[in-house]
């Protein structure tokens, strides 16, 4: 099996030599928005990070799996009101994925999995893989880093811990980008979430809701109306490295298992 992990790496004969039929192909995805006052914006780093990790653990288990390049701007929601940020509108981010199918697709890469990074591109990923489903037969599951981290986080750090430190701008990120890239994650500017913000009269209870009367209700709000540090419901002074290290450990092991007992054997219809 070739060295070379990221497509973009592969030279165009490296790319018909060994992007057959049988490899597998991981797309990251991700965004550049608020994380907090302390952590990087391109949070895109951490999903094609991790998009790697798991490919060199789905090798060691005989896999030829391959990393497309990360796609950095996530689909556009309520923290457009990042300063910085970029983001790009569902139709945009579903016709880049579309594309990205088509042209693997017709070169007979059907074995596909996403590595998502941002909860804003869901509703893309969801439209785009039905659509190639029922369009061409693929089957292509996607693995929402995160949304799995929260779930594994109790088991790893302890339940009462997990509970402080889990939240936008906190945990699992925080601590993964800790372990990943620590040289440009801020930690002299980590504290608590900000709480009780209000919009309209209305206590804020979370980045797209209000409380009434003890009831969650969707609202038009915006992350910096929620907090002006960018985490929120959280305690990111829990965050650490070695968390951060168990969680990488563990979403690889997931994402590699995956790939190892169901998308490397063909999920198609």
């Amino acid at each position: 099996m070739i060295d070379k992990i990221r497509m973009s790496e592969l030279t165009s004969e490296e790319a018909r030599q060994h992007l057959t039929e049988d490899a597998v192909v991981l797309l990251p995805m991700g965004s550049l928005e608020d994380q907090g006052i302390h952590a990087p914006m391109g949070d895109y780093m951490a999903a094609d990070l991790m998009a790697v990790e798991i490919a060199k653990a789905a090798r060691a288990d005989g896999v030829a799996t391959f990393v497309a390049p990360v796609i950095p701007f996530g689909g556009r929601d309520y923290f457009d009101s990042s300063h910085g940020g970029i983001s790009i509108s569902h139709a945009t981010l579903a016709g880049i994925l579309d594309d990205a199918f088509y042209c693997l697709e017709r070169h007979g890469i059907r074995k596909l999995m996403i590595v998502n990074g941002h909860g804003g591109n869901v509703p893309a990923i969801t439209e785009v893989a039905l659509r190639w489903r029922h369009k061409a037969g693929l089957f292509v599951p996607a693995m929402y880093l995160w949304q799995v981290a929260y779930g594994e986080l109790p088991g790893l750090i302890g339940a009462e811990t997990a509970a402080k430190s889990s939240g936008h701008g906190g945990d699992p990120l925080t601590s993964v980008g800790l372990h990943f890239y620590p040289d440009i994650l801020r930690q002299d500017l980590v504290r608590p979430a900000p709480e009780g913000a209000e919009i309209k009269g209305l206590p804020i209870a979370g980045f797209s809701a209000v409380s009434y009367d003890g009831a969650k209700i969707q609202a038009p709000i915006e992350a910096l109306e929620a907090t002006e540090t960018g985490a929120y419901g959280c305690d990111p002074t829990l965050c650490s490295a070695e968390t951060g290290a168990k969680l990488v450990e563990r979403l690889s092991a997931i994402g590699a298992g995956l790939v190892r007992d169901h998308v490397a054997k063909g999920l198609h219809d």
